[in-house]
């Protein structure tokens, strides 16, 4: 498993797709929260936070990380080296598993750089260090948390396809449809209890709080739930092989 995990990793940095991705999502960020003058600038709002990071970060998920992960599966189904793989000694678990870990690990190398901001904002505050790393170290936990469930997607929807920009769009309808799909469904009439049901079914109603800082169990709960249910259902995708 380790081993698959270096592999992935190895060959996501073996050709320029991988820094390109990385350098694209820093600097749509970088852009927004300090150059453009909008309600994401840091500098125009006058306030030592990250929160436009937090807002923006999503948005810019939702294209890089199936971006990501679309190779997964789908390359090794083209190149037909996945019938070798699934007869390695290895369970369709362990290497659902090691694709799902090698997805967080390059989202987590994308999102290091950002620790810069951090830097920039301690030294803007007045006074100098008046930032709040708790309520930022939430926040990053909170997006990482996000950053999972569209990984666990993003491999899913690698598992459907043997090609990569089909795979790629496949992730990019599921991680919408979660973020915001259900709040849009819950629109269309639904209320009370009902409603307020298919909105926390959504992404975004628990990844709003924990963007705050505010780490809640329930919400906790959800993210990992549905981290195992894409896993579970890339396993059956490629059990499905043998049927």
């Amino acid at each position: 498993m380790i081993a698959l995990l270096r592999k992935e990793i190895s060959e996501f940095f073996s050709s320029i797709t991988g820094y390109v991705v990385i350098i694209i999502f820093l600097l749509i960020n970088s852009m927004f929260i300090w150059i453009f003058h909008s309600e994401f600038n840091i500098l125009d709002a006058g306030y030592a936070g990250l929160d436009s990071m937090f807002i923006l970060a999503p948005w810019i998920f939702l294209f890089l990380i199936p971006a990501v992960t679309m190779r997964m599966f789908a390359e090794e189904k083209r190149l037909g080296t996945a019938e070798w793989l699934l007869t390695k000694p290895i369970s369709e678990l362990k290497i659902v598993m090691a694709k799902f870990a090698a997805g967080m690990v390059l989202t987590i190398i994308a999102l290091l750089p950002t620790l810069i901001y951090i830097i920039s904002l301690w030294v803007l505050a007045d006074p100098p260090g008046n930032i709040d790393f708790g309520g930022m170290a939430g926040s990053y936990l909170g997006l990482i948390f996000l950053a999972s469930v569209y990984a666990a997607i993003g491999v899913f929807a690698s598992s459907l396809s043997r090609n990569q920009i089909v795979s790629f769009f496949i992730g990019i309808i599921i991680c919408y449809f979660f973020f915001l799909g259900f709040a849009q469904l819950a629109s269309l009439g639904f209320g009370g209890t009902l409603q307020d049901i298919i909105i926390s079914m959504g992404i975004n109603d628990h990844y709003t709080s924990m963007s705050r800082g505010v780490i809640d169990s329930r919400d906790v709960v959800y993210f990992l739930s549905v981290v195992a249910l894409f896993l579970f259902l890339t396993r059956i995708s490629l059990e499905s092989r043998k049927w």
